[in-house]
């Protein structure tokens, strides 16, 4: 329908600016020789309007003003797709395609044929980065319809598969997702990106991303499972990429703004200029958000800027520079007990717990071709951040006084990391095959600081005693050095075998001090000493994987890979100074690996689909177990007890379908209506010879073993609208599955289902936008807490709504 409400608008307007002529004109050239190429054709998508060049390359298209994906096109060669904006006259656009060696980036875009196709899957190869036969997802972020100022996730990620999901706080202010029985703690078991470079305070130290990019501001999501271990780092989850957006092609100055309001105090204001001068383009936005929360205690004022500068240098030299700024203060509601949940969802007993995040990420990005088939990428990055948490983190059944001083918590983080990538396309078997190689470096240095705050209600991040803090100072200085490659091996056009490996180094350290102190009943210190500690961990490891493609003609394909993984011990495995929780001083790394067997597919632009069995074997794997000790510090007491709880079997189905079944019927609706269902079935299980009897053959926490994204999509003209739903099984959160504990820390996270409509519609540079989440008020939680913002349960928001005006001029 999109296609042919566009065409016919597009008709329209061409007869009424008859008597004005104006459009596109332009050259369509060979990007090595600079020749004329006869009888390309350069056509509108969505459309079915387009122009042939004639013998001397030259092309007129004559279109109404407005904003367009142009598109060349000639057999043996790579399309090429350019964004333009015409406001009168005619505009020149050239364009220089690159011969059929290059083509791996595009013509194998299976599922990919344009934007009229739900875009889901990466290229093969993509700039100097290798894809294939990996599972992937891509996230066309314009083709959502939700609560994009808020960044729910539960609506972003719904076409994802298997996807367990955190919603931690009500603004969207920290992503938490994991999958295939990974922690969804701020998306720690992921590799988490934007554009191609790392976010999280330390990859591989403290991979916690305490910054995530606001959704109103990309253009793409890029998510790809465990097997991106060998390109992107060791992690079980795999690697997310936040793409940002880019100018439209040919339009100096483009400005937009988005400003929402909606429950509890919702207000967001999203800004951005953008623009195109021939060989530059830059993007500029900034974001401010706030809101009072679902609960009480829960308000929060967050801010991000983001800017870059993009210069083609020259016809093979491409330079970048971005910088990113996020700040934001957030007052924590605490946790409840399974009780006082059960009572009412919205109380709040913490009114004095706050948290502060600041974080800087300067980057530069260097693109250099060397000829048409090799070419090099080089990334360079740092972070200057840091993390306070303020606040009473005793059980929520204890009365949290006023008069109290509070426990703070500050962490420092500084990063500097650099990523070179190389890719080489030669002949072989007749084939045009691909090879990237990579190496990286990546330095840490992380200061951690726990003392007592003041009293009171305000957010004061002060320590008392700077000088002599209570608890403990350390830091965590981080090395990391790696060397990757991949190879694609095409045996034919069908077929093809891509190989890796993976050579890695971390350096994990720490250094610093913590107290040990025990007070009796009455409160007095009757024991109290400084414990000075020192620690070195250096490793070196190799990791193996390899990949197997079958494509049909009909753009269907067969997959399967089979990747390692290593997680190393990160910063807070090394020490916590709390009385209530144990670190086994014998702590090892955990690794394991992934494997895959796919098939999906784009078939006759009405289906879309993914479906795929995945086995996860994960050894050594760390985890909590409930210990009772009557000799701990002198004093019987029940404490959770972090060690490498033993080894996990994870296995299941992932499964993504799309259905147009209007499409179907006709391939020219008015009218367009498509279903989609994502759904995970899930096996977790300890294995049964376990060291730790206490956990032999239990479920594998954070593991729901249904997960279920389903809705439906229905678009008329300017006008769409989505209808979701979202059902989780319950799920155990530590390893010897516990029921129910009296403080809400664990215990079972019960089943729950979610309803959310959303819809926008769009009229000239204005769109309308609005939603209503939890559309049936459910009251639910995803999320156990044993530190901030709990501990215990962190309730999700009820029944809320949303607005959205979307202005671009």
């Amino acid at each position: 329908m999109k296609k042919y409400c566009i065409h016919i608008i597009l008709l329209i307007g061409i007869f009424q600016n008859a008597a004005i002529a104006q459009g596109l004109k332009g050259k369509v050239s060979d990007s090595e020789s600079n020749d004329a190429i006869e009888q390309a054709e350069i056509f509108v998508l969505d459309s079915n309007l387009k122009a042939v060049t004639d013998k001397k390359g030259n092309y007129k298209l004559e279109l109404p003003s407005g904003e367009y994906k142009v598109a060349a096109f000639y057999l043996g060669r790579q399309s090429e797709i350019k964004e333009i904006k015409i406001e009168s006259g005619w505009k020149t656009i050239n364009f220089s395609l690159k011969p059929l060696l290059e083509t791996l980036d595009e013509v194998k875009a299976y599922g990919k044929k344009s934007e009229v196709f739900n875009v889901t899957r990466l290229n093969p190869v993509e700039g100097t980065l290798i894809y294939e036969a990996k599972k992937n997802e891509v996230i066309n972020i314009d083709q959502l319809n939700g609560n994009l100022a808020t960044n729910n996730a539960r609506q972003v990620f719904a076409k994802v598969p298997g996807l367990n999901i955190w919603e931690s706080d009500g603004g969207g202010l920290q992503l938490g997702i994991g999958g295939r029985g990974l922690n969804p703690n701020r998306t720690s078991n992921f590799n988490t990106r934007q554009n191609g470079y790392d976010i999280s305070a330390d990859p591989l130290g403290y991979p916690e991303s305490y910054y995530t990019p606001p959704v109103e501001s990309l253009s793409k999501i890029e998510v790809v499972r465990g097997a991106a271990s060998l390109q992107y780092g060791s992690q079980f989850g795999g690697m997310i990429n936040f793409l940002f957006k880019r100018a439209p092609e040919g339009d100096p100055f483009q400005f937009h703004t988005r400003n929402t309001v909606g429950s509890f105090g919702l207000l967001s204001s999203y800004n951005s200029v953008t623009g195109n001068t021939g060989d530059m383009d830059y993007f500029v936005f900034y974001q401010r958000k706030q809101g009072d929360g679902f609960r009480d205690n829960e308000s929060f004022e967050s801010n991000t800027l983001f800017a870059d500068l993009n210069m083609n240098l020259t016809d093979k030299l491409y330079l970048c520079f971005e910088f990113t700024h996020m700040d934001y203060l957030a007052q924590q509601a605490g946790g409840l007990t399974d009780r006082m949940f059960e009572q009412d969802p919205t109380q709040s007993v913490r009114e004095r717990n706050w948290f502060a995040i600041q974080w800087n990420i300067p980057a530069m990005i260097v693109d250099y071709k060397f000829n048409e088939k090799t070419k090099i990428n080089w990334k360079t990055f740092g972070l200057v951040g840091s993390r306070k948490a303020l606040g009473n983190l005793e059980r929520v059944t204890q009365v949290d006084f006023p008069e109290e001083e509070r426990n703070l918590l500050w962490d420092d983080y500084e990063n500097f990391g650099s990523e070179l990538r190389f890719l080489h396309r030669y002949d072989l078997f007749g084939q045009i095959q691909a090879a990237a190689i990579g190496a990286r470096y990546f330095k840490g240095n992380t200061q951690q600081r726990q003392g007592l705050g003041p009293a009171g209600f305000e957010a004061d991040f002060r320590f008392n005693n700077p000088s002599e803090l209570e608890d403990l100072a350390f830091r965590y200085p981080s090395e990391n050095i790696a060397v990757f490659a991949e190879n694609i091996i095409n045996v034919n056009d069908k077929l093809s075998i891509t190989p890796g490996v993976r050579w890695e180094y971390i350096s994990t350290n720490s250094t610093g001090y913590y107290r040990n102190s025990v007070e009796d009943l009455a409160g007095n210190i009757i024991f109290d000493t400084t414990i000075y500690e020192s620690k070195n961990l250096d490793r070196s490891f190799i990791l193996g994987g390899i990949g197997i493609s079958y494509k049909t003609e009909s753009d269907l394909e067969v997959y399967s890979n089979i990747s390692m993984n290593y997680r190393g011990i990160n910063f807070n495995d090394l020490r916590v100074n709390n009385t209530n929780i144990l670190v086994d001083p014998n702590l090892k790394d955990e690794s394991g690996y992934n494997a895959d067997l796919g098939f999906r597919g784009n078939y006759s632009d009405f289906l879309n689909f993914d479906w795929s069995l995945f086995y996860l074997a994960y050894n050594d794997r760390l985890g909590a177990l409930l210990r009772y000790d009557d000799a701990i510090d002198g004093f019987p007491r029940i404490y959770r007890f972090r060690t490498n709880v033993g080894n996990a079997a994870i296995a299941g189905v992932e499964s993504y379908t799309e259905m147009n079944w209007s499409k179907f019927l006709n391939p020219k609706p008015i009218h367009e209506f498509s279903t989609f269902l994502n759904a995970a079935f899930i096996r977790g299980r300890y294995a049964e010879d376990n060291q730790e009897s206490a956990i032999a053959g239990n479920k594998v926490e954070l593991v729901p073993e249904v997960n279920i994204k389903t809705g439906l999509n229905y678009e008329w003209k300017s006008f769409s609208s989505t209808l979701q739903f979202t059902y989780l099984s319950e799920q155990y959160t530590e390893a010897t599955n516990a029921e129910r504990t009296a403080t809400g820390v664990d215990g079972i996270i019960p089943s729950f289902h979610v309803l959310d409509l959303s819809a926008k519609y769009k009229y000239k540079f204005a769109q309308l936008e609005a939603g209503i989440n939890n559309l049936t008020n459910n009251f639910y939680f995803t999320r156990r807490a044993t530190g901030y913002p709990g501990p215990g349960i962190i309730p999700s928001a009820g029944r809320n709504f949303y607005v959205t005006l979307d202005l671009k001029f």
